[in-house]
């Protein structure tokens, strides 16, 4: 996935665009993809970077319970890579660690 999928501006992020991207990738979005992906977006709100992995799991814990906070859980919802993904679907820039 190139960098071109990400979006340029933050603000341009909503729901719909999060879903149609998705939808690219064959993953129908969810309350629970949402809630990751509004995790994410706080934790960029924050740092001002995307969270790779490590990061993604400890913020998802403490925004949706520890049991969502797990790589097995992410892995499940966003197959392959969670941390790119998330960063896609959330409108936010690619993690700097991922490859």
């Amino acid at each position: 996935m190139s960098d071109k999928h990400y979006l340029s501006k933050l603000a341009d992020w909503s729901e719909d665009q999060a879903a149609t991207t998705a939808a690219e990738d064959s993953i129908a979005l969810n309350a629970e993809h949402i809630q990751v992906l509004e995790a994410a977006r706080g934790f960029y709100d924050q740092y001002g970077f995307s969270p790779s992995m490590r990061p993604l799991c400890k913020t998802v814990a403490e925004h949706c319970g520890l049991e969502k906070g797990r790589s097995i859980y992410l892995l499940q919802l966003f197959p392959g890579s969670p941390a790119k993904l998330v960063a896609r679907y959330a409108g936010l820039p690619k993690p700097k660690n991922c490859i």
